[in-house]
């Protein structure tokens, strides 16, 4: 299931750095930003192998996840979280801000054929909007 993690973050008068280092439990191959979205829900699917790890660096944004029995909401607020999405994970990202950017490190290199894009069947009510 997706998890939430707080990266280290050192602040002083010069401002912040966060570091982004062994606390990702894969090595990146691909990395991507999302920017500029309007009220559209991105994402949809979720993967075979693939692993990611989200960081919204500017702004906000949403992300339902869920592996077919646990639903969770997440919002990402601050470029000190990171959210990991297991590739059983379906999820979306939705509420964007306007001047949201989401960061988005792979485990693996783009593959469409990693892709499934199926909900899964749960009876419980979706956190997010259709």
């Amino acid at each position: 299931m997706a998890e939430l993690i707080d990266l280290q973050t050192f602040t002083d008068k010069r401002g912040n750095l966060t570091v982004i280092e062994k606390v990702i439990p894969f090595e990146v191959k691909r990395i991507f930003y999302i920017y500029g979205v309007d009220d559209s829900i991105r994402g949809g699917h979720r993967h075979h192998n693939t692993t990611q790890a989200a960081i919204c660096l500017k702004g906000s944004c949403e992300i339902y996840s869920t592996e077919g029995t646990t639903e969770e909401r997440f919002v990402l607020d601050s470029p000190a979280k990171c959210l990991t999405i297991q590739p059983q994970d379906w999820h979306v990202m939705y509420n964007f801000t306007s001047d949201a950017i989401l960061m988005v490190l792979a485990s693996d290199f783009f593959d469409p054929d990693d892709y499934i894009f199926e909900k899964y069947s749960i009876t419980q009510k979706q956190a997010y909007h259709d």
